[in-house]
């Protein structure tokens, strides 16, 4: 039974092998040979958190970390192939080719005066390499179900914290006082949402609790880092799981600021259908192993934000080109000071926004051009996603369909305005005939 905001003590319960389903079998032959030789070496060694999680609810762990009493320079003395890592948090890393296999010295939960634990004036955990036993070390840790320890000495499962029964459960718990930790490491609200959605857990009530109230303290997180966030909320395959989480918790208005505004005021709906159908799809692509781009997800989330931004200046009276390129200027920038999305990102996303603007347009010169560009592809799925929203661009996308594989039949079969202009295109300036020279007198 857990107290709502008591810090759990180091109550061990120990799960013998016969009753968990962890084998080693399902762990890498990289991650058993560092187990073993600081085990020989006369090291606490365990496998710890989401690899020892993921298998328990059967899923296949991508990353196999270590826990150990070891401090780094002594892990690194038992490994060539070693190299230590961090300054904030210090770690050892042991490379077998493509594989990292992360070391951990047990951590303890205090400040024992050497400056190597620091905490900033609003909690954040700036500094924390003082070092401890591993009941200590599961304490510290962010979430029950992550703080449970696979010992190679017996093959048992350690448990201090009541993760065990968690993750039975498919509980996400926050292990101590749920605000301060948040304040330690405002990150850590993203993560119960990926987490949560990534594993099928429903996140404890004490949990989630104060997360509405305290979504704006990611405006201290860095920009780079919820950028890697983002990657992982919408890119591992339960990208429409990730944003559902985030609308329930008030988190997507801290992250997404102008994109919660645009769908908040956006009556029919079609601005979410149209996100969560782009996040669907992404999901399908990763669950089939293929490709996913950054730049097409953040068209996706940010579309809501271009659409009314685009509103706004034609409705000031900027003409329809500059209107666009505008908009999608003004919503890079603001989404900047959040997310630091890349410009190798940023650019292609901005181009499959403005290409939307020249789909009604059938004249053969500008259908032949389109099709060479090279984001039309990019382009053209994008708008077979705007159309999962709106019957509107049906026409259009039954046009490109065709003119993919024949340009000719296409604008034969869907005969669109031959005139120059076009939705989002300036009428063409009538060129002026030069006067012929005056004769000499």
């Amino acid at each position: 039974m857990h107290d709502d905001n008591s810090t759990p003590g180091s109550a061990l319960r120990t799960i013998p092998r016969d009753q968990h389903i962890i084998s080693r079998r399902q762990i890498s032959q990289s991650a058993l040979r560092v187990l073993y030789r600081l085990h020989e070496a006369g090291h606490a060694a365990y496998l710890v958190g989401g690899a020892v999680r993921d298998i328990l609810v059967g899923l296949a762990p991508k990353d196999f970390d270590v826990a150990t009493d070891a401090t780094p320079e002594q892990v690194k003395a038992l490994f060539r192939n070693c190299r230590l890592i961090g300054r904030r948090f210090r770690l050892a890393h042991v490379v077998f080719g493509r594989e990292i296999i992360e070391v951990a010295t047990f951590r303890a939960n205090v400040d024992d005066g050497s400056g190597d634990r620091e905490v900033h004036d609003d909690g954040r955990l700036l500094r924390d390499n003082v070092y401890g036993t591993i009941e200590d070390d599961a304490v510290r840790r962010d979430f029950t179900a992550n703080a449970l320890y696979y010992a190679i000495a017996d093959f048992s499962v350690r448990d201090y914290v009541g993760g065990f029964e968690d993750v039975e459960n498919r509980v996400l718990r926050l292990i101590g006082d749920p605000e301060t930790r948040y304040r330690e490491d405002p990150v850590r609200m993203l993560r119960a949402v990926r987490l949560a959605a990534k594993l099928g857990f429903s996140i404890a009530p004490e949990t989630a609790a104060p997360i509405p109230q305290l979504a704006g303290l990611l405006s201290e997180a860095a920009p780079a880092r919820l950028f890697e966030e983002c990657l992982k909320l919408f890119l591992s395959g339960h990208a429409v799981a990730s944003f559902e989480g985030l609308e329930r918790h008030g988190l997507l208005g801290a992250l997404f600021p102008e994109t919660a505004k645009a769908l908040a005021s956006n009556r029919s709906g079609a601005l979410r259908t149209m996100v969560v159908a782009g996040l669907r799809s992404t999901d399908t692509r990763v669950a089939a192993g293929d490709p996913v781009s950054p730049a097409f997800l953040f068209a996706t989330l940010l579309w809501p934000a271009y659409c009314r931004t685009l509103m706004k200046l034609q409705a000031e009276g900027v003409q329809p080109v500059d209107a666009q390129r505008r908009a999608a200027d003004r919503v890079t920038l603001h989404q900047l000071s959040t997310v630091a999305l890349p410009r190798r990102f940023s650019l292609p996303m901005q181009e499959i926004w403005l290409l939307q603007a020249r789909f009604p347009q059938r004249q053969r010169k500008r259908v032949t051009r389109m099709l060479s560009h090279p984001r039309f592809r990019a382009a053209f799925d994008f708008l077979v996603l705007r159309s999962a929203a709106s019957d509107a661009h049906a026409a259009d996308v039954a046009f490109w369909q065709e003119a993919q594989h024949d340009p000719d039949h296409a604008i034969a079969l869907f005969p669109g305005d031959e005139g120059e202009g076009g939705e989002g295109q300036a009428p063409r300036r009538k060129r002026r005939r030069r006067r012929a020279p005056a004769a000499a007198g």
